[in-house]
């Protein structure tokens, strides 16, 4: 079959692939490379049942075939988050080639990100006896897997250990770098990742970690310098729109039709859609594609730019200019914490809607609405990150009650089950009337405070001017700096800082602190 059917058969954005079809070449001829002409893109759309589906019915048929079952783990270790799937898929690898070191370097990683830590370490330790000749590919690996899991200061102690015996590779002072970032020692992560580009300058992922550490030492001129050279990571953005010339800094824009696009989460939107201003100030006309659940709000605050969903922008439409939205405080001349825009509230809410929410919720106050967990994420990497943000509502309310207060879930999509199973001080659940962004910060225009993890609802309430208080994980996102309460971006946002994996001891500080908070709240 033509590569050019198989494609059509797979689907692309907006069409469904033909599964049975598919399943019917993959029966017929299991190899390793129709699994990933079959699999790869279906995958790259994020279809992840079919695909998964496909790939263990492949693979059960054929459980001699160690290549088989490695090419199916390396697909789900890059897309996917489904580790028990890939240590059952690894074991059957390493069964069958038992001198397999890559392999088995990969199971002990997949034990380590599914918190298997002991089994997996030990496997590490394992073949670092056994393969003397690999410890620097093998240190690589353990230090990766500990930094995704966040085990920060192993990973530090890890890498101390392998530094003293082996030269420094590519990639081992990559991962260097990013422990440093993650415990808040940004000159030291600049430093290493410096080291990782002398030993490769081109296609090193550290260039854009080096930028994201040079942003959270505050050096924000060198650092949006860097972070615009990256290739913008988005998800469902026709390649129409990509392929536009990208808005660089001192380009005429007066006259000029530029569409600006969601990249990343909406945490990175509504926190840089501030800087619109500065290309309506310079005479652009300005189109905003963002999710369908963003529109109304990005038409209530910025009426002047046009706000639409990718889908609902036609490829014949003339743009001059496409930019990726966190691009914007670069374009807009963004040198030091000192330029960031200080108009806040920037985010607009219809007073009918604020009304119609604050109808339904309780009367008693104050009223403080909670958000524990990030969104759901497919993609190894996102999901890990996304672990590491998140609580549970158990693990956050417990923290924060018995407390004399009214408490409001905020918490949206899947997450929200957690209430179902929370026997504690109750939660008013007002989200089941929630239809977009809109709703939300309408709802939050009647809460006294909110309390949330580090999630696009802290941004959407720090943007509306609104009391807020960030848990934020230990390994920090750059926009939070290493140190400090406050942040120039959300003038009443707090911050409370975790130093360990756990949420525990943050929670518990976030708890003491509120209890003070409902005390002077009622004596005013």
């Amino acid at each position: 079959m033509q590569d050019t059917q198989l494609r059509s058969l797979v689907g692309t954005a907006g069409s469904k692939p033909d599964i049975a079809a598919l399943r019917k070449i993959l029966h017929d001829a299991p190899t390793a490379a129709n699994m990933v002409l079959i699999c790869h893109p279906l995958l790259e759309e994020g279809n992840v049942n079919d695909a998964l589906r496909l790939m263990l019915e492949t693979v059960s048929r054929r459980l001699d075939d160690a290549e088989l079952s490695t090419l199916a783990a390396g697909l789900l270790l890059k897309y996917t988050a489904l580790h028990e799937v890939i240590v059952t898929l690894l074991r059957n690898v390493v069964e069958r080639t038992p001198d397999n070191v890559e392999a088995w370097s990969w199971l002990a990683g997949a034990l380590v990100a599914d918190e298997k830590i002991a089994e997996g370490l030990g496997i590490f330790s394992d073949l670092i006896q056994r393969y003397p000749q690999d410890r620097a590919m093998l240190y690589e690996n353990i230090s990766a897997s500990l930094i995704d899991a966040g085990y920060l200061a192993e990973a530090l102690q890890v890498l101390s250990v392998c530094l003293e015996q082996e030269k420094p590779t590519v990639t081992l002072m990559l991962n260097l770098g990013n422990t440093y970032f993650g415990l808040g020692m940004c000159e030291k992560a600049i430093a290493a990742y410096d080291k990782s580009l002398e030993l490769m300058p081109y296609d090193n992922p550290a260039r854009l970690s080096r930028s994201y550490a040079l942003l959270k030492a505050r050096r924000l001129d060198d650092g949006w310098e860097h972070y615009v050279l990256r290739s913008p990571h988005v998800m469902h953005m026709p390649d129409w729109i990509l392929a536009l010339p990208r808005l660089r800094r001192g380009n005429d824009v007066a006259g000029k039709r530029v569409l600006i696009y969601q990249e990343q989460g909406l945490g990175d939107t509504i926190q840089f859609i501030r800087s619109v201003s500065f290309l309506l100030e310079h005479g652009a006309k300005v189109t905003a594609a963002v999710p369908d659940n963003l529109v109304r709000l990005m038409d209530m605050s910025f009426p002047t730019v046009v706000s639409r969903t990718a889908e609902d922008i036609a490829p014949t439409e003339r743009f001059d200019y496409g930019l990726p939205i966190p691009d914007l405080p670069y374009i807009a001349g963004i040198r030091s914490e000192a330029d960031i825009p200080d108009q806040v509230p920037y985010l607009r809410v219809d007073p009918g809607d604020i009304a119609k929410f604050a109808a339904i919720l309780p009367p008693a106050r104050p009223r403080i609405g909670l958000v524990w967990a990030g969104d759901r994420r497919i993609r190894s990497h996102d999901v890990l990150i996304d672990r590491r943000r998140s609580t549970t509502l158990a693990e956050m309310a417990s923290a924060l009650t018995p407390v004399d207060a009214t408490l409001v879930n905020l918490q949206f999509g899947p997450r929200r089950a957690d209430l179902q199973e929370w026997h504690g001080q109750p939660l008013f659940d007002p989200m089941g009337s929630v239809r977009d962004i809109a709703d939300t910060a309408a709802l939050m225009e009647s809460l006294d405070l909110i309390i949330s993890v580090d999630t696009s609802p802290v941004h959407l309430a720090g943007a509306l001017g609104r009391p807020v208080w960030l848990v934020n994980r230990r390994d920090s996102c750059w926009r939070w700096g290493e140190e400090g309460e406050s942040t120039v971006w959300y003038p009443t946002m707090r911050i409370f800082r975790s130093w360990e994996k756990s949420f525990g001891p943050v929670l518990k500080e976030v708890g003491d602190a509120l209890q003070q908070w409902v005390a002077a709240w009622k004596k005013d």
